[in-house]
């Protein structure tokens, strides 16, 4: 799994004119699924992602894990994550696993943040063309690879 992790202010996605998933301050996260990712890659990337110490404490330092500081998690399917393009200039995305695959894990990686970490996590739409607006809070950004 591959997840882009980027602090929010304030997250929402949009899918056909209609707000489906928002949030005030946490995350707002893009995941991508590769072929042969498996529920230890939901369960790394969940404990990672429910840990990382990126809000500040009291005396501005990056010490506070979203669930300190009471935050919530936008979660977004992306399979353009494995993208590759290294040739030509069209990516290929050969290594994003397929839709009957990625779903399951993304769902998985989903509730694993909501059951082990007691986090709320609001979702787009799997595989719909989604409008997200974001307030990139730092701004701070981070890529995590369950596999390098």
């Amino acid at each position: 799994m591959k997840i882009v992790v980027q602090r929010a202010k304030k997250a929402k996605v949009i899918v056909d004119e209609k707000t489906v998933g928002e949030i005030e301050h946490g995350l707002m996260i893009l995941v991508g699924v590769t072929h042969d990712d498996t529920i230890e890659d939901a369960k790394f990337c969940a404990n990672k992602v429910a840990k990382l110490r990126i809000f500040e404490d009291e005396a501005g330092k990056m010490n506070l894990s979203v669930k300190d500081v009471g935050g919530g998690i936008l979660s977004i399917s992306q399979f353009t994550l494995y993208g590759n393009s290294e040739k030509g200039n069209r990516p290929s995305f050969i290594e994003a696993a397929r839709p009957e695959q990625a779903e399951p894990m993304y769902e998985q990686f989903n509730e694993l943040l909501r059951s082990e970490h007691g986090l709320q996590v609001e979702t787009g739409v799997f595989g719909a063309m989604m409008d997200i607006d974001f307030i990139n809070d730092g701004p701070v950004t981070l890529i995590l690879e369950s596999k390098k």
